[in-house]
């Protein structure tokens, strides 16, 4: 009986003794986190990989581990991911969080961006929906590519099916056709390349002429804007004599017209005496001149056929023949 007692308080002891090592084991544990700094990462994507220890890396230094993975009550749509990092790790604003991932299935968290003389992440200068400051996520390259692998996997399976109908043999055919016709429409391109290089060059020979007609064009411009400057001059300049010289002209012919109309009232008498008695007076006397004229006329020719007798003798009888 005493030896069985003996073990008894033997393995008691022992039992109180592994117990008080546990209790130090975590009051250690305890002891080495409780300066640690604790923030939360809201990622709206798989964190498959991801596990409470996981490790917590600052451009690859290990600075901490996940301590916590939930999804978010307020939105499921989130995993909420909490994480605690040594207290002497830069965690300013601007850090970011990417979920990095690996062919093995296990995923870390990197931490990087933050910027120089930044404040440090807080409550104070971020949210903290759960009670300790929010890192933002950024979406990872591999990682969003290992995330989505099945969506990846699922597309290309539907593309593969896709091209496969694509590439039947009906299609094979209409693929056969549409190259023929591409090489019969490259063999025609190619025989009428000559043409087309003559048709280039006349291009270019009409190019050459429209832009010599083009300098002329610009040439005939320049002059007439040289002659309208010189019409604008010259009206501006001398139009003003010009103008005084045509005024002193109209007031010339005026005076003139005016002159003129007073002689012409004054001629009016003159001119209605001689239609009324004048005229008629010489319209006589040239009638009177004229029958002057036909006697002497008359006279001379008398003379040249009879002689001057005939201007003395007496007029010759007819002869009287009694029988009559």
């Amino acid at each position: 009986m005493e030896t069985r007692a003996n073990h008894v308080w033997v393995g008691a002891v022992t039992l109180i003794l592994l117990g008080l090592l546990a209790l130090f084991i975590v009051w250690l544990a305890r002891l080495g986190t409780a300066d640690q700094k604790e923030y939360d990462i809201f990622f709206n994507q798989s964190v498959a990989g991801l596990a409470n220890g996981s490790e917590v890396t600052f451009a690859g230094v290990p600075i901490g581990q996940v301590s916590q993975i939930r999804l978010w009550e307020d939105d499921p749509g989130f995993v909420r991911v909490r994480i605690r990092v040594e207290p002497d790790a830069a965690i300013l604003v601007g850090t970011t969080a990417t979920l990095q991932s690996s062919f093995t299935g296990v995923s870390t968290i990197l931490l990087d961006g933050a910027r120089r003389n930044a404040p440090p992440i807080t409550c104070e200068t971020t949210a903290c929906p759960e009670g300790a400051p929010v890192i933002p996520p950024k979406a990872g390259g591999f990682g969003e590519i290992i995330a989505n692998a099945p969506l990846l996997l699922e597309r290309l399976a539907t593309l593969t099916e896709r091209l496969t109908m694509l590439l039947s043999d009906s299609n094979q055919g209409e693929i056969a056709g549409i190259l023929r016709n591409t090489n019969e429409i490259s063999q025609a391109l190619a025989d009428t390349a000559p043409q087309t290089e003559r048709t280039l060059a006349e291009l270019q020979v009409t190019l050459r002429e429209a832009s010599n007609a083009l300098v002329g064009f610009e040439r005939v411009t320049g002059s007439a804007d040289r002659v309208l400057n010189s019409t604008d001059r010259l009206l501006n300049q001398e139009g003003a004599a010009l103008a005084d010289e045509v005024r002193k002209t109209l007031n010339t012919a005026n005076q003139a017209a005016e002159a003129l109309t007073a002689t012409l009232q004054d001629a009016q008498p003159a001119a209605q005496q001689l239609s009324q008695s004048t005229i008629p007076a010489a319209n006589a006397t040239l009638e009177d001149l004229r029958a002057t004229s036909r006697a002497l006329r008359q006279v001379t020719e008398k003379i040249e056929n009879e002689g001057v007798s005939s201007l003395i003798g007496g007029q010759n009888l007819p002869t009287y023949d009694p029988d009559e």
